[in-house]
């Protein structure tokens, strides 16, 4: 993150001086007078009669600043190529074009290769780019089955729809698949009804009976909506003055249109059992974050000598922190044994409220006694209850 705001940095720089420079030729090129010259040189002209002295003068005089003007222009204009190229030394200084070294050879050979070929079908599907994944699929050998694309095509066709605001596709989807968005209490059908009636609302007094029609939608999602109803409700007392200008306000705010995107796409990705993010991007955003922790390790290794530390296998000399966004799966680590849990040792939590896995409560067990390690407290080891997280 600090090399990219490095070369941010620099071409923020290069991009003020284009925009002072264009300011710059704008100023110094308005030379009104030469208007005015060209239409005395255009009469003499007419009369067919020699230019006088005076004009004669002033025409070189004119034709000396244009000159002197183009070479200052010409000047300024270098020292913007300076700054460019300082721009393509700060990438260099920054970025390392050489990220082969960290890779494994022939990791991408045979099935590989073929899984990969899918990830990325997959996510041009997710990207409503479905013509460039056919191609691929003709391209790597893929078959893939048109019942893995539908569900995409119904998505973006749905997400296309919500980005210019029409509701229509997506009430039609959420009221097709009513019974399991409740069943994940999702709340996105009554969100799209929601903003179908201040879409309603918008257009005033005559849609007055329009809305209060509409307002039956809401009855399945009383139990769980009842604020969010009663306030679409006091809304219509001020429709004669137009919501814009009364105390609901806030209903028209445009930031709900994107949030209503956000909300189907996590939705439906549930119902169709995938993730929100598709595991492409997902992965390339971690290797982005990862890759120059690894060139730094690689470059560690060979350094020193030692690159049998680095065994080509699924495992790393040390750990890369990807951050809060790539944590999927929470985890804990026992204290006494220091291993992470796992189904077959699962963690443990004492009646003191300490917690260890389930080997090292084994462990410490003394006959029917068990000590906590933290605490004095002594108990039952039967007593330990397994949790979750």
């Amino acid at each position: 993150m600090d090399q990219c705001v490095n070369v941010e940095r620099e071409l923020e720089k290069v991009l003020q001086q284009f925009a002072s420079y264009g300011q710059h030729c704008d100023r110094i090129l308005e030379i009104e007078y030469t208007s005015g010259l060209k239409q005395q040189i255009l009469q003499t002209a007419d009369r067919d009669v020699e230019l006088s002295g005076t004009l004669s003068l002033v025409l070189s005089q004119c034709c000396k600043r244009i000159k002197d003007t183009v070479q200052t222009l010409a000047s300024d204009h270098k020292d913007i190529h300076s700054s460019v190229s300082r721009v393509g030394k700060a990438i260099d200084k920054n970025f390392d074009s050489d990220i082969g070294s960290v890779g494994i050879e022939g990791c991408w050979q045979s099935e590989s290769q073929r899984v990969l070929s899918e990830v990325m079908v997959e996510h041009l599907f997710r990207q409503g780019m479905l013509d460039v994944a056919e191609e691929l699929c003709q391209e790597a050998g893929l078959c893939i089955d048109p019942s893995q694309k539908e569900p995409f095509v119904e998505l973006n066709r749905i997400l296309e729809a919500l980005r210019v605001r029409d509701l229509r596709p997506a009430l039609e989807w959420a009221v097709a698949n009513r019974e399991m968005l409740m069943a994940q209490n999702s709340a996105l059908e009554f969100k799209l009804h929601r903003l179908y009636f201040i879409s309603l609302l918008m257009g005033g007094p005559a849609n007055q009976k329009e809305a209060l029609q509409y307002a039956k939608n809401f009855q399945p999602f009383a139990e769980n909506h009842q604020k969010d109803i009663q306030v679409l409700m006091g809304s219509l007392v001020y429709l004669q003055q137009g919501i814009e200008n009364s105390p609901y306000v806030h209903l028209l705010d445009s930031n709900q249109w994107a949030d209503i995107c956000d909300i189907f796409t996590r939705d439906a990705c549930a119902l169709l059992g995938l993730s929100v993010e598709s595991p492409l991007s997902v992965s390339f955003s971690a290797g982005s974050v990862a890759l120059p922790a690894l060139i730094n390790i690689k470059a560690v290794i060979e350094q020193r000598q030692c690159t049998g530390v680095w065994n080509q296998k699924d495992e790393l000399p040390i750990e890369v922190d990807l951050g809060q966004k790539c944590w999927y799966h929470s985890v804990f680590a026992c204290p006494i044994l220091r291993q992470q849990t796992t189904d077959n040792n699962p963690p443990m939590k004492l009646l003191c409220g300490h917690i260890i896995s389930r080997d090292a409560l084994n462990k410490m067990m003394s006959g029917s006694k068990l000590k906590c390690p933290y605490c004095p407290m002594e108990q039952v080891p039967g007593d330990a209850k397994q949790i979750y997280f």
